[in-house]
């Protein structure tokens, strides 16, 4: 990573944070002063109750996002080291997304001393806005930190577009200043959906100027609900209604006996959607998609803790599978369709609970603090939970990755006091989304 001069720096980790001087020039205070360290009980122990531990998740949360942003650009790294120097320049724009609704979180607890959160939020957005490279308003999913250029040879993306996105409204609506209105709908309005829909029926995963678009497309039930209602809501460039009935919705039954949709994909599929709109006891024709992800948690749930005899540290208080770093790289851990896959290898992921806490609060906060007063340090670092785990091969993954950490951080502040879906489900694409699709309030009369 390079600093403001060009020489070579890393933007976060311990041993490598900027200078004083830099930040000055570029935040006007140190993260030190910033973000405040915990107690030292906090540092060693952790929290003694259950909201002290989700303040502190959230806190260390926002301090990963705001150390490990490149602080010209505001792009957030993708993943950092947890120890050492941290050379990796890979920023990703799904984790930008979740750092700007992160800095609007760290903004409202006071994490963040007031207008510094604002001050990198309108660099961000200048720089998503103005310099960095799009393809008809959609982002690379992988890029470099400090020129916002290609990286990875990875794909411009649909879906990480739509986090991005996500949490350049949440942007708007939280701050609410002229200039940070006026970046955020240049770079929402640019994006066309009708481009990405490609002839439809279903929005296509990506393009890439070796292959044009990907042979991939959205047409199965995934994280894909906040995708749709951006691109059917859209001012500038929607696509058709039909587009919300074009993709699958398969059923399949709970312990309970319900009947929910589920999915092929890893858990944090009934995720990412609801940590910026609110479906809670709203119906679509289809389903309550809140309920919904709530029964599939719970199959989930029931799921792992069937594993026991396999992994003994399986149990009520501890489970969670989901995309995540393992021992074997990163893996997707398959969902309600092909969780029973022998690949299994008892790793465990702490943003599978975490990133649920608003459908099974009780159950996924339990998990959290069976984590933190079973394994301690071993899972517990200056920005969080580790990524993932697997503790009868002692293994701790020295990595912590920017999106999960983000799905904890939102839907942790989502359940103690909602404030990011208030923002969100105030905002015109959002409602023009619902109101187009018909969502019906399931509490009216």
């Amino acid at each position: 990573m390079l600093d403001y001069r060009g020489n070579p720096l890393s933007v976060c980790n311990s041993g490598a944070l900027l200078s004083r001087r830099q930040l000055l020039r570029f935040a006007g205070a140190s993260v030190a002063a910033a973000l405040p360290s915990a107690s030292r009980a906090l540092q060693t122990e952790g929290p003694k109750s259950r909201e002290a531990l989700l303040d502190e998740v959230e806190r260390r949360a926002c301090r990963y996002f705001y150390e490990c942003a490149h602080p010209a650009t505001g792009l957030v790294l993708d993943r950092v080291r947890i120890e050492g120097r941290e050379t990796r320049r890979t920023a990703s724009i799904a984790a930008t997304g979740f750092g700007l609704s992160a800095l609007c979180i760290a903004d409202k607890r006071g994490y963040l001393p007031r207008g510094q959160a604002q001050e990198r939020a309108e660099r961000t957005l200048e720089f998503l806005a103005r310099r960095a490279y799009r393809k008809k308003g959609f982002y690379y999913h992988f890029i470099d930190a400090e020129t916002g250029k290609r990286d990875l040879d990875c794909e411009i993306s649909s879906v990480d577009t739509t986090w991005l996105l996500c949490g350049v409204i949440h942007a708007r609506q939280h701050f609410n200043t002229p200039q940070i209105a006026r970046l955020a709908n240049e770079i929402v309005s640019r994006v066309e959906w009708d481009w990405m829909w490609a002839g439809g029926p279903t929005l296509c995963h990506g393009w890439t100027p070796e292959r044009n678009f990907l042979p991939y497309r959205w047409d199965r039930y995934c994280e894909l609900l906040a995708m749709y209602l951006l691109a059917i809501g859209s001012a500038m460039h929607p696509i058709p209604l039909s587009a919300w009935d074009a993709w699958q919705r398969p059923m399949r039954y709970a312990e309970s006996g319900d009947i929910f949709i589920a999915s092929a994909a890893p858990l944090f599929a009934h995720q990412y959607s609801h940590a910026w709109l609110d479906f809670r006891n709203r119906w679509d024709g289809y389903t309550d998609y809140f309920r919904n992800s709530r029964l599939a948690t719970l199959k989930h749930r029931d799921f792992c803790i069937s594993l026991r005899d396999r992994f003994p540290w399986f149990g009520e208080n501890m489970w969670g599978i989901t995309a995540c770093d393992s021992r074997h790289g990163y893996t997707d851990w398959g969902g309600a369709e092909t969780e029973f896959n022998a690949q299994i290898d008892g790793t465990l992921a702490p943003c599978a609970s975490g990133g649920s806490l608003v459908f099974l609060p009780d159950e996924c906060g339990r998990v959290l603090e069976t984590m933190l007063e079973r394994y301690g340090k071993k899972v517990w670092n200056q920005y969080g939970y580790v990524d993932a785990f697997q503790p009868a091969a002692n293994w701790w993954s020295p990595d912590v990755i920017g999106i999960d950490l983000g799905i904890v951080l939102i839907m942790a502040e989502n359940l103690r006091s909602q404030s990011v879906w208030t923002a969100m489900m105030s905002a015109p694409e959002i409602k023009r989304g619902f109101d187009a699709v018909g969502f019906y309030d399931l509490t009216s009369s």
